[in-house]
């Protein structure tokens, strides 16, 4: 359609957002202003109220005709210019120049209730310069597959970016699978900055810095007065930290990202891009659900070293920054960076330590070897497990022999059970403290994938039903005992997660 004949809508009666627009205006080289792609008949599918409150957005006004326009990109906000973002990034292992902001925009920043300044960004809505041949469309299953778990991910107190709204098109895309409705997801984030964005940067004179600097006041600003000498390499370290905890919360809840590319690593150390994401069933370390994946290198146990690996290429993006002299600061780097492993480790075992109601300090990490192994051997629920090891506490053992068989669990019980006692604690008060941290519910694929089809053929209801489960994860509630249960064998055996592009 041409920019004559595109439908125009006024919007002279919708509040203004308030955006900001910091990082086009501060560094520049990593946007581009351009504008979403029309849409024919631009409706709200869902809408995250409470998000939406807590950017001072009001609801009602996002519902209206014009509201939908502007959160599926096809009207532009009336009081600032909306930008695609340029970065780089090595997608399974390969370096590619130039990836950007394909089916993306970035309508502006806003601040939330706290004071913090957030990034609204939309996915789906439409080509950009950065879309390599891509229709830079999106399609209701991705989009709410991205709504449902990221919002499943922060009632589980994972960083994450955050869904404010997936909105329809009112066009049909075409798929592998054949036509499917199109729509665009509204999505909050600390910022939209990744390694990926450093990779783009480190590659263009001077915006490096610019790019260092920026990230360094927006996200650590106890940094902006260290000397330079400093404040680089505390800027990296800093991201290390953030991204070893990150992980080791994913790997806590038997999280699969599925595509950690370094375009999908953040600089905030939040999750991002829920694309071909799952979560695990049955305890294996060689989990892969991604379609994409074939030599299975964003498995679920591979995700720790990976995310090492990325890092050690956001460090490369850093070289001239820490030190002019090139050995210096790969020295200087390599020990952050070696660091990594470590607070990866610290991060993981207190994490397991609080599921397994002991000290948050650490647990024996023999004990938990073993326990992956007994897991792994029996496959054993990842999920289910904990919970049915707060209800051994309370005398029940039959939920956790239902997952691995008493003449191979008694030992690790023994053995647990002795840790625990250790503490002095009543056995009931430490298995409710469990239950604080195991969730009952997660966003179980079988589930998602029946709640996503339905959506698609124009009925919620699962989704929403499925959606108010996995958003209070903690509270098990005898009228949703079936979304606790695991997938079927014949379901799981099979199951691949997709990007949606």
């Amino acid at each position: 359609m041409s920019e004559s004949t595109r439908p125009r809508v006024s919007i002279t009666n919708l509040p203004a957002f308030g955006f900001e627009t910091t990082l086009a205006d501060e560094v520049h080289g990593v946007t581009v202003p351009w504008q979403g792609a029309p849409a024919p008949d631009p409706r709200v599918l869902i809408l995250n109220d409470g998000l939406a409150r807590s950017l001072a957005l009001d609801p009602a006004s996002l519902r209206t005709p014009e509201g939908a326009g502007v959160l599926s990109g096809s009207i532009p906000p009336a009081e600032t210019a909306t930008v695609a973002m340029a970065y780089a990034g090595h997608q399974f292992g390969n370096f590619v120049p130039l990836l950007g902001d394909g089916r993306a925009l970035l309508l502006g920043e806003l601040r939330d209730d706290q004071g913090n300044r957030v990034d609204l960004h939309l996915k789906g809505s439409g080509a950009t310069p950065f879309s390599r041949g891509g229709d830079g469309r999106a399609v209701v299953g991705a989009m709410l597959r991205e709504y449902l778990i990221s919002e499943a991910m922060h009632a589980l107190k994972i960083p994450t970016t955050r869904s404010l709204a997936v909105v329809t098109t009112g066009e049909q895309i075409l798929r592998e699978g054949g036509p499917q409705p199109g729509a665009v997801l509204a999505r909050v984030a600390s910022s939209h900055l990744r390694v990926g964005t450093f990779e783009f940067a480190a590659r263009r004179e001077g915006l490096a810095q610019s790019l260092a600097d920026y990230a360094i006041a927006r996200h650590y600003p106890e940094f902006v007065d260290l000397p330079a000498e400093d404040r680089y390499l505390a800027f990296f370290e800093a991201v290390v930290e953030a991204q070893a905890s990150l992980v080791a919360q994913w790997m806590s809840i038997g999280f699969v990202h599925g595509v950690m590319n370094t375009d999908n690593t953040t600089i905030s150390g939040e999750t991002i891009d829920y694309g071909p994401c799952a979560f695990l069933d049955a305890y294996d370390p060689a989990t892969v659900f991604s379609s994409i994946d074939h030599g299975g290198r964003y498995a679920y146990g591979n995700q720790p070293a990976v995310l090492g690996w990325n890092l050690a290429r956001f460090g490369e993006t850093l070289l001239p920054l820490v030190n002019s002299k090139p050995d210096t600061a790969i020295t200087a780097l390599t020990a952050v960076l070696d660091t990594y492993g470590d607070r990866y480790r610290q991060h993981y075992s207190a994490a397991v330590a609080r599921k397994l109601g002991l000290a948050d300090d650490g647990v024996d990490a023999a004990l938990v070897d073993d326990l992956h192994r007994l897991l792994t051997e029996h496959r054993a629920d990842w999920t289910l497990t904990f919970r049915a090891l707060a209800d051994n506490l309370r005398g029940h053992s039959s939920p956790f022999d239902s997952h691995v068989p008493p003449d191979a669990s008694a030992n690790w019980l023994e053995r647990w059970r002795t840790a625990v006692s250790v503490r002095g604690q009543d056995l009931s008060s430490v298995a409710d403290g469990m239950d604080r941290v195991n969730p009952a519910y997660i966003p179980r694929n079988h589930l998602v994938d029946t709640a996503l089809n339905a959506a698609t053929e124009g009925d919620l209801d699962a989704f929403e039903r499925l959606l108010e489960v996995v958003t209070s994860p903690f509270d098990r509630r005898d009228d949703r005992s079936d979304y606790a249960l695991p997938a079927p064998e014949n379901f799981s055996a099979g199951f691949k997660t997709f990007c949606g592009t």
